[in-house]
């Protein structure tokens, strides 16, 4: 990726899949494959923030699952501070998570409703054996909640005496718990109302300038996307079509499918949204078991020809900051 040096990477991906077997009949034969993340490439920069946008089913929170190592990869290199991480066995992985954490989508189904917000954020701790005695353990909870935002007499509450933006605050706490260097946000506030939404955007924008964090935050939402990423990666059924930063994202995509995503943006003017032009995209997101040949959008694309019917377009660069995936560019 542009404007990142080897010293400052601290997370390369190389050519990337994830295949889910489909099976059939008792003895359970492999039939086909659902490619949900096929050979994918982007560097992310110590500190900063690369986000993953694309419609619901393109692969994302799949790629963020395979960092974490959630699922292993079907091929590919995740190389997190210079070592390979794609084939680790789960023993050797095991120290490595304190520094690769989560925050889920889900507030609500991502706390255990049976312990208190307090032993949720200690969990993680006892895992790594961070400290030896509860008074350390207690005082190390009790500044998490500070750093979030939350009171720390709450610490004895259950998840279903908080709202949604407090729950989400207490996933926050927990990822932050064993001081990571790396952390993917997957969807972390499209459950959450659109009054709280920026507060967390706000926290995870503060949280990275105190700590020095890193993160993969993974989207939907190109506006909330603008708002906390320093780069961009655009993906469409297991692919990244375009990766740049966010200005230039915005101000000259050249992905047909990109410019499509950005048409759908609202703009909180009424008159430049009324003259602006839609683009409207025919057709359905094909299925990931039986993707189209050559580009996967050339279905759906208008400048489409026969050589994208035939050959997938590569990820080359048009820029020093700017790379695209299509031949019409």
């Amino acid at each position: 990726m542009v404007n990142s040096t080897k010293d400052n990477t601290i997370l390369e991906i190389k050519h990337l899949k994830m295949y889910f077997p489909v099976t059939k009949g008792l003895l359970r034969r492999k039939v086909a494959d659902v490619k949900a993340v096929d050979d994918i490439s982007f560097t992310i920069t110590k500190g900063q923030t690369l986000g993953l946008v694309g419609e619901s089913g393109c692969g994302k929170t799949t790629v963020g699952r395979c960092i974490l190592r959630v699922y292993k990869p079907t091929d590919g290199q995740i190389i997190f501070k210079g070592q390979d991480i794609a084939k680790l066995p789960v023993k050797k992985m095991r120290p490595l998570r304190r520094d690769l954490q989560l925050i889920f989508q889900d507030p609500y189904g991502s706390l255990d409703p049976r312990q208190s917000a307090g032993s949720i954020i200690r969990e993680p701790l006892q895992v790594q054996n961070i400290y030896s005695t509860k008074r350390e353990f207690d005082k190390r909870v009790e500044e998490l909640f500070i750093i979030v935002g939350l009171d720390p007499r709450m610490v004895d509450r259950y998840p279903h005496e908080f709202s949604g933006g407090q729950r989400q605050r207490i996933g926050i706490a927990r990822a932050l718990a064993c001081q990571p260097q790396f952390i993917v946000c997957d969807e972390p506030i499209s459950a959450l109302d659109v009054s709280i939404q920026a507060q967390i955007i706000n926290l995870l924008q503060d949280l990275q300038a105190k700590f020095g964090l890193t993160y993969l935050f993974v989207a939907h939402d190109l506006s909330v996307v603008r708002h906390i990423s320093d780069q961009v990666a655009v993906m469409y059924l297991g692919h990244i079509v375009e990766i740049t930063d966010w200005k230039e994202l915005y101000e000259n995509p050249l992905h047909p499918y990109t410019q499509a995503l950005l048409s759908a943006v609202p703009i909180p003017q009424p008159i430049i949204e009324r003259k602006r032009q839609r683009i409207i995209l025919r057709g359905e997101v094909p299925s990931p078991l039986n993707p189209p040949p050559g580009c996967t959008f050339h279905p759906r694309c208008e400048l489409a020809s026969k050589e994208c019917q035939e050959s997938t377009p590569p990820l080359r660069k048009i820029t020093d900051n700017h790379e695209v995936a299509c031949f019409k560019v």
